[in-house]
């Protein structure tokens, strides 16, 4: 299964290149430079879903460029290619007491007609979920820096034929490589799909969602003295091509007592599964927008038997569809969240008896003991912790994600002052368990908050300052206030786009719907 990825992203560049260039393509461009300091520890709600890109130690400044080039839009007569590409660099520079170069984005795209091919690192946050004020998707949410990977996917809600625009399915399949620096478990695959279906139509005031998302840590190695020979042969885990059948279907029972390349461990399942299941539903009235949406996580089979079922992320979003007003206050956006994850089907696992099959110990697991992280940041919601973020005074944490017993109360809302000024607020107050295995038995409490501000000004032809302010309370992340202040310029390369004709009923984009707030 070893494939060349700077091969794949090379053959989809020139494959990109053939595409057929009709019209005006649009490259539209960002650049950020500003600093950040903090008493201690960055706060949660300056570096959380932010990519990976913001470190755990402040003070430091910051560079941040973005260039990207999306399809062709519909042009003044109504066409728009069937085949076209796309592309997207972002780079991200940290001077300070953490240096780093990053690259959170770096891909190529490719569509034909309803579909689309990419290979690199792309940002995305997948699920039922409001991608502005969200705590973050369960399974996959944006905290981490995107994995690279191929992918091939409906991007959008896309009709169904026959069904008058009445169902529609959006959807992807994905293969990924995880990084290799500072992981104990080496050269480990992704695998990775979602399918989400909607009825109803965009012009609807009613429309129902429903879908899975399905994630897979699979294949690599490690020095045998780190998994032990009872959950890997001489530290080698399965990563043959002719094991992605298990891989992507979940299957249980294969047969370890015959192939010298198995376990015990892989008579369950071959690799490291996990996702969640999602609803629903979103009603516009006259003025507003009401999203509500459930996200149920699935670990280890209690979501199949039921017995994690109070487990997962609740949400209702309100969003204003009228123009701003030009009032000193107009309300944009509210979201209301609540996450648990305290019952993951109980504290015992007993893997035949379906009533005690619990102790799912999320984003976990005793093959690939890094857990569910790419470069030590955990890839869904941040509010399940590596031991890394947790205050070192509470365990001595034995498990890469120290914390994933929670219950997290939260609200975010988005407005405009004046006309001219953008405001967003993110309130988040938890009470966190730890895990089974090593429980935080006074149940420590915290508080994280953030107040961001975007003033455009006049100068370099139109600019915006950004300022934050966030503090973190409480006993499981150490103390801190925080700050941040930078200038950002956006444009386009080649002069300001022509105006097209207007699409009649766009499709909306709840899954996945474009995140307009990003460092």
């Amino acid at each position: 299964m070893r494939i060349s990825f700077f091969g794949i992203c090379w053959l989809c560049f020139l494959v990109g290149c053939t595409f057929a260039s009709y019209g005006q393509r649009i490259n539209q461009y960002s650049a950020e430079v500003g600093g950040m300091a903090s008493s201690d520890q960055t706060p949660f709600w300056l570096r959380a879903n932010q990519y990976g890109t913001v470190p755990l130690t402040t003070p430091f400044l910051r560079l941040n460029v973005n260039l990207h080039s999306d399809y062709r839009p519909t042009d003044s007569t109504g066409y728009r290619p069937k085949s076209d590409w796309g592309y997207g660099l972002t780079v991200v520079a940290n001077a300070g007491q953490t240096s780093q170069f990053l690259l959170p984005e770096a891909y190529i795209k490719g569509r034909l007609g309803a579909f689309e091919f990419y290979a690199g690192r792309r940002k995305e946050i997948v699920g039922l979920v409001d991608t502005l004020l969200t705590t973050g998707a369960y399974a996959w949410s944006g905290n981490a820096l995107p994995i690279p990977k191929i992918q091939i996917s409906l991007p959008t809600f896309t009709p169904i034929p026959f069904t008058k625009g009445v169902i529609s399915v959006l959807g992807a399949w994905a293969h990924g490589w995880f990084e290799n620096s500072d992981r104990l478990v080496k050269d480990s695959y992704l695998h990775h799909k979602y399918f989400y279906l909607r009825v109803g139509k965009p012009s609807w005031r009613v429309r129902l969602y429903s879908g899975f998302n399905h994630q897979v840590i699979w294949g690599g190695y490690a020095d045998p003295k780190v998994l032990g020979p009872v959950v890997a042969v001489d530290g080698k885990l399965p990563s043959s091509l002719r094991y992605y059948p298990n891989v992507i279907l979940g299957t249980r029972g294969n047969d370890f007592a015959t192939d010298n390349n198995l376990t015990s461990f892989e008579d369950n399942r071959i690799g490291n599964h996990l996702g969640s299941l999602d609803i629903a539903a979103d009603v516009d009235f006259n003025s507003w927008n009401l999203y509500i949406y459930r996200q149920f996580p699935y670990d280890d089979g209690s979501l199949f038997y039921g017995t994690n079922i109070q487990d997962g992320l609740n949400g209702l979003r309100i969003k204003n569809l009228t123009e701003p007003t030009g009032s000193a206050f107009f309300l944009r956006q509210f979201t209301f969240e609540y996450l648990f994850t305290g019952s993951q089907g109980g504290a015992e696992f007993v893997i035949d008896d379906p009533e005690r099959r619990g102790r799912d110990n999320y984003f976990n697991h005793s093959q690939f003991v890094d857990g569910w992280t790419y470069f030590g940041r955990t890839i869904g919601t941040p509010f399940l912790m590596p031991r890394a973020e947790v205050n070192p005074d509470l365990s001595t944490f034995s498990s890469a994600i120290a914390n994933n017993r929670v219950s997290v109360f939260h609200v975010g809302f988005s407005a405009l002052l004046f006309n001219a000024i953008d405001l967003t607020t993110r309130l988040s107050y938890s009470i966190n368990a730890g895990t089974y295995d090593i429980p935080f038995v006074n149940l420590p409490r915290q508080f994280s908050g953030l107040l961001t501000l975007g003033v455009p000004i006049n100068i370099l032809g139109g600019a915006v300052i950004n300022g934050s302010i966030a503090a973190d309370a409480g006993k499981l992340l150490p103390g801190s206030v925080g700050a941040y202040l930078g200038l950002k310029k956006t444009g386009f390369l080649g002069g300001q786009p022509s105006r097209t004709k207007p699409v009649t009923n766009p499709t909306r984009r709840s899954v996945p719907e474009t995140p307009n707030y990003r460092w």
